[in-house]
């Protein structure tokens, strides 16, 4: 499975978790609009915004992800990346709370001060939608664990653009219809999601192991030539 793929999917299932979590913001967003067509056009702009704050997000990271290409240190970073992630899998699994530091409340603290400022001022649906895309979630940052690992800052915006657009079907149609996934179902999926954190923490080791397994583990490229996946 290639990169684009685990990137879309991380999406598509993490958005499950994101209707319970930033779906009660959505259903805020206020709309001035009466006929439906034009409430849901409302909804794919707010959802836009999300996913260019998270490609903008995506290309930072690959700067940085680009400097430990440079510096050699790729394969550690993959290593402990995976690591993290199963340990983060492994946790969730069997419910040990994971509690956020002062520090990351703090700073995050202008972020949610500039959200509710654009929501008191009704800024639009599409600046709210790119702040909401800078607010704290734990799938960002495991999508943000592929975009540091992707080799360069455009494969690392690609990579959190398609895990933009895998969050997108989801969250419109919430946003839209208020309800379309069940607590029971979030709960269903959300107790798979563990083992998918697992899984994908498995990849990043083998992927830092360069065991020359096409798109799992692909070899270390040689000095001096710069593969970008």
């Amino acid at each position: 499975m290639s990169t684009g793929w685990i990137a879309f999917f991380i999406g598509f299932f993490g958005s499950v978790h994101c209707i319970g979590m930033c779906g009660p913001l959505a259903f805020a967003i206020p709309t001035l609009q009466s006929r439906w067509w034009l409430i849901v056009a409302d909804k794919l702009v707010y959802n836009t915004g999300r996913i260019v704050s998270y490609t903008l997000i995506g290309l930072l990271f690959g700067l940085i992800g680009r400097q430990l290409w440079v510096s050699g240190l790729q394969q550690g970073v993959s290593l402990f990346s995976g690591m993290l992630i199963i340990l983060a899998g492994i946790a969730k699994l069997y419910h040990m709370r994971i509690t956020h530091s002062r520090l990351a409340a703090k700073a995050f603290e202008p972020v949610n001060k500039l959200l509710a400022l654009a929501l008191r001022h009704r800024a639009g649906h599409f600046i709210i939608g790119m702040v909401n895309g800078f607010l704290p979630c734990g799938f960002v940052y495991l999508a943000l664990v592929g975009a540091i690992n992707a080799g360069s800052p455009l494969a690392a915006g690609r990579f959190m653009f398609l895990f933009g657009m895998g969050t997108f079907p989801l969250m419109l149609a919430a946003t839209v219809s208020a309800g379309f996934v069940s607590p029971l179902v979030r709960r269903r999926i959300n107790s798979f999601m563990p083992y998918l954190m697992v899984c994908l923490g498995i990849w990043f080791i083998l992927r830092g192991m360069n065991l020359n397994i096409p798109y799992i583990s692909p070899a270390r490229p040689s000095a001096g030539n710069l593969i970008c996946h």
